[in-house]
């Protein structure tokens, strides 16, 4: 990926920053310049919380090129707290440790690197919640 749309992509993929309609209130991720539901033009940008539940998940054994370091890996649909479905790959967990319904959040981590000397590129991956001490 080139370093003009890493720099535009930057809000979605370090902050999970979507939008949401301003006539019906439907949200998005990733933005949309139409909503959907009602055609309204005017979307205004809507924060997500990172929070969610694994819908399904699959383990990736052979990867393209620039995932192979990764492999095996876990791509996951993972339906947000506030509504939208995303694809996103875990971290941080094993692949028989995933079950369906599992609660997650979002981390950002490294997606993929264009060469020794290249762009490193970051992005949204979920992982379990770390449970806060007491």
């Amino acid at each position: 990926m080139d370093i003009p749309r890493t720099w535009r992509l930057r809000d979605q993929r370090y902050l999970l920053q979507g939008n949401q309609c301003e006539e019906c209130g439907e949200l998005y991720f990733p933005k949309v310049f139409i909503c959907h539901k009602c055609r309204c033009r005017s979307l205004k940008d809507y924060q997500f919380s990172g929070r969610g539940t694994v819908y399904s998940y699959s383990t990736v054994y052979q990867a393209a090129p620039n995932f192979d370091a990764f492999v095996p890996y876990i791509v996951a649909l993972i339906d947000l707290k506030e509504g939208p479905r995303v694809t996103a790959q875990l971290s941080d967990i094993s692949p028989g440790e995933v079950e369906i319904g599992m609660p997650v959040e979002m981390v950002v981590r490294k997606i993929s690197e264009d060469g020794e000397r290249g762009v490193i590129n970051y992005g949204y991956k979920f992982r379990p919640p770390i449970p806060l001490e007491e």
